[in-house]
């Protein structure tokens, strides 16, 4: 009786609460429940080999992707008559390898994607969580600002912004950030206006926890499966824009790679040298592809929700 009566007297920490709840059921780490999505096992290493494509292009490329071969121009893949194993996928209108050229292609692409999405989910996420949080007036003047950007179209916006900011990477990074930052904004919003009724989020105000606290230990935490998933979406969004402003001139310089670029070169001699616009096609078809995919399978592992319905 003594030993019940000290056991009362000393319940557990509220802490080790759950760890005693959960005793005995263990359930699937995140790297088992990664492992166990398609998407994310498909999409992830799409991505995964397109980053290894574009790091290690130094050595993969066969040829200078800017260096000229004029004996050889519009030269067909080396499967179709007239092709050479010396440029695999064939030549441009100036003799340069297309095989080349798209390596050094993904570069460009995956570097504008990485850090252009991460700025747009960093400066739209912030926005979201603190729109979301404390709502009233701060709410509704993020609001008007995003539907104030948003009002501009996309691709215009962008072009002006080039106009202002002028050519190179960094320049097109800024331009993908200031436009995109919104897709951010509105989607994770709605996800914290949800997010901040949850009976955990009012048991830390309740407990005196700061708003800045709160935001980053609870909120938080909650939406961050979607930013993953949007961050991953962004990714693909990016490289289109990429390669559609460099199929205009306006993205980087001239001595760069880039798949838009190659679009824009090959478009003229597209009866007759069809594979110098169907390569970079492909390139960034694949790239999207492996980024929507990985971000979809990214949300179903990692947004417990989503899991309790089976999705």
């Amino acid at each position: 009786m003594t030993n019940v009566t000290a056991d009362m007297s000393n319940p557990p920490p509220t802490s080790a609460l759950p760890a005693i709840a959960s005793r005995g059921r263990s359930g699937p780490s995140t790297l088992q429940r990664l492992a166990q999505q398609p998407r994310v096992v498909i999409g992830g290493g799409i991505v995964l080999a397109i980053l290894l494509v574009a790091i290690f292009a130094p050595w993969l490329a066969p040829h200078d992707p800017l260096g000229q071969d004029l004996l050889h121009m519009l030269a067909p893949p080396m499967w179709m008559e007239g092709g050479s194993a010396d440029f695999p996928l064939g030549t441009d209108s100036l003799g340069r390898c297309v095989l080349s050229r798209v390596l050094f292609g993904a570069r460009v692409a995956l570097l504008v994607a990485l850090c252009s999405a991460l700025g747009a989910m960093i400066v739209g996420s912030t926005l979201a969580i603190v729109a979301g949080y404390f709502g009233g007036k701060i709410d509704r003047l993020i609001c008007y600002i995003v539907d104030l950007w948003m009002s501009f179209p996309p691709v215009v916006l962008s072009l002006i912004l080039l106009v202002g900011l002028g050519t190179g990477v960094d320049k097109v990074i800024l331009a993908v950030v200031l436009v995109d930052w919104t897709r951010f904004c509105r989607v994770v919003r709605a996800d914290v206006l949800v997010t901040r009724q949850r009976d955990y989020v009012n048991a830390a105000r309740l407990m005196g926890f700061s708003h800045l606290r709160t935001m980053l230990r609870e909120v938080l935490p909650a939406v961050l499966p979607l930013m993953i998933t949007l961050f991953s979406i962004e990714m693909g969004v990016a490289t289109i824009v990429e390669a559609t402003l460099s199929f205009i001139g306006l993205s980087v310089p001239p001595e760069m790679t880039t798949w838009g670029q190659m679009l824009a070169d090959g478009r003229g001699d597209i009866r007759t040298a069809l594979w110098c616009m169907l390569v970079p096609v492909f390139a960034i078809i694949l790239t999207v592809l492996g980024c929507n995919l990985l971000g979809d399978g990214l949300r179903v592992a990692l947004d417990p929700r989503l899991r309790s319905r089976g999705e």
